[in-house]
């Protein structure tokens, strides 16, 4: 049985629209089942919330300080699928008996997941206005268990950013501090989230795109261990490095999201043949006594916010407290990874590119008077690729190319090998590392866009995890300057069980010391333009 996260929820009280979508995605859950909701009322309220507070992503309209969280609002099928939810249920019988715990309460999912009928553009001009015929596989799983899909979210181009600022559309605000970013490239879906736009949603993760959005939104965001959940679908940067994983509140609605997309899939060939552990069992947590946490060593102390350092060394001495124990670990190759992964990274994502070119995929720019296929490639790609995507394509090619691949990507690859020992030397010692999740709070709008190398240090605690695949999640830790700021944890490979069973005692030993959890002290948000929820275009806009 799946339980809500606290113990003073009255499934049976009365609640407006407003308190609805506050609710964590269990509860929800329990008031359908329960009967003192509707899957209808449920969605409503979250696209009515939408349309106060999200404005138009596509549009720069004067004075609009939406979240600008969605590319794309799924109104007409989210409405369709509660009804028929709602249907069922009422109906009764062996129809409904079966009905999954979560039917009903709806779900956001990234834009570079591939969604049957809804625009797919991975936030590039390369992709505009394109409708999916097929869905992946964590989407599939999503309508099987009939969770109503409220539409697609922002994020960086092709996830290639950690500001969701490299969007073709428009930028997405932090629903704490609409000046700030909200993390990227998966900031879309941890504002939704953050802004109660949706209970829980889907993000992808290469190089900390689900964690580090959670660590500055307040919200908890979780990489599953690579081939945990499958990538059929996700349009790929690193292929070696990506993998889909849950946004959410708390961190028993993440660990039932994942439960319901995670398992093996013959479709990708990446994938586990692991039968998926009881994360939602996992979830409810564990007596903190006798967990080893290991805390890293090798990372340096001047890379972080005085306030991160400071709440970071607070928590380890409350877990201490605890009852934890606490066991410092050495991952000497953690100094590398960074320079390493922005050599694979870009080498992969280089490589899956190449199908954009206006001839096999994509928009197709022919120039004037005509061309050879080289020029309309050319000119495609000029027009349907970002600056940030250009440069990691470029970056990549030049490590890819003859004279300079054992030079560069097999030396990445060498400290990947070496990345993956310390990982597995320390968990000889430990049952979970704990680390920050970023450096520093959610930074403002524009302030690293034209330095590069500014933002990819933001990478620093969360790359590792990616380039061994073990599973990582960013758990709200407090606030600092008013800004919230997240604690990471990382467990061995095919271990999602322990993360969350660690990451839920954790969770309830923030919410203790700080008298609830942060993401409850959100601000209120800022109106937006209007947004229509209406049935959307092919272009995907609302």
């Amino acid at each position: 049985m799946i339980t809500p996260m606290t113990a003073t929820f009255d499934v049976n009280a009365t609640l407006g629209a407003d308190e609805l979508v506050r609710l964590t995605a269990l509860q929800m859950a329990e008031r359908l089942r329960a009967g003192t909701t509707t899957s209808v009322e449920l969605v409503q309220a979250h696209l009515d919330r939408i349309a106060a507070h999200d404005g138009d992503v596509r549009a720069d309209a004067a004075g609009d300080r939406g979240v600008r969280a969605y590319l794309h609002v799924n109104t007409d099928e989210a409405l369709a699928v509660a009804a028929e939810v709602d249907a069922i249920r009422a109906a009764g019988g062996p129809e409904a008996d079966a009905l999954h715990p979560l039917a009903g309460v709806p779900v956001a999912v990234k834009d570079n997941i591939v969604t049957r009928g809804q625009p797919t553009t991975a936030a590039s001009r390369m992709l505009e206005g394109w409708l999916s015929p097929y869905d992946a596989t964590v989407v599939a799983r999503l309508r099987e268990a009939r969770l109503p899909i409220l539409g697609k979210t922002n994020l960086d181009e092709f996830a290639m950013g950690g500001s969701t600022e490299h969007s073709a559309f428009g930028i997405t605000r932090n629903p704490w501090d609409g000046d700030r970013v909200p993390g990227g490239s998966g900031g879309g879906s941890a504002a939704a989230v953050a802004a109660f736009l949706a209970p829980f949603a889907l993000g992808s993760d290469t190089g900390g795109s689900v964690r580090e959005p959670a660590a500055f939104t307040g919200t908890v965001g979780v990489k599953p261990t690579y081939g945990a959940v499958s990538r059929y679908g996700l349009i790929a940067m690193a292929s070696s490095l990506d993998q889909i994983g849950p946004a959410a509140r708390t961190v028993a609605d993440a660990a039932a999201l994942q439960q319901v997309i995670a398992g093996h899939d013959p479709q990708d060939s990446t994938s586990l043949a692991d039968e998926p552990a009881d994360l939602t069992a996992a979830a409810r947590g564990r007596d903190l006594a006798g967990l080893r946490v290991g805390v890293v060593t090798d990372l340096p102390a001047d890379a972080f916010h005085p306030g991160i350092r400071a709440g970071f060394d607070e928590h380890v001495a409350a877990l201490r407290e605890a009852g934890a124990e606490i066991v410092e670990v050495s991952c000497p190759s953690f100094d590398a990874a960074l320079g390493a992964y922005y050599l694979i990274m870009p080498s992969e994502a280089s490589s899956n590119l190449a199908r954009f070119d206006g001839v096999r995929y994509g928009h197709r720019v022919v120039p004037d008077g005509g061309g050879t296929i080289e020029q309309v490639m050319g000119a495609t790609r000029a027009a349907g690729f970002g600056a940030e995507v250009k440069r990691r394509i470029i970056l990549g090619t030049y490590a890819l190319s003859a004279g300079y691949y054992d030079a560069y990507y097999g030396s990445a690859q060498k400290v990947r090998t070496l990345v993956q020992e310390d990982f597995a030397r320390a968990f000889e010692q430990v049952d979970v590392i704990l680390t920050p999740t970023a450096p520093t709070p959610a930074f403002e709008l524009g302030a690293k866009t034209d330095d590069p190398m500014t933002m990819y240090v933001n990478d620093l605690t969360t790359i590792p995890a990616n380039l061994a695949g073990i599973p990582g999640m960013s758990v709200p830790g407090g606030v600092v300057d008013g800004l919230p700021y997240g604690l990471q944890l990382m467990a061995p490979t095919r271990q999602d069980a322990r993360l969350y069973e660690a990451g839920a005692a954790l969770e309830r030993l923030v919410a203790q010391r700080r008298g609830g959890p942060v993401w409850a002290e959100a601000p209120e948000l800022e109106k937006g333009a209007q947004r229509a929820t209406t049935a959307t275009t092919a272009g995907g806009r609302a």
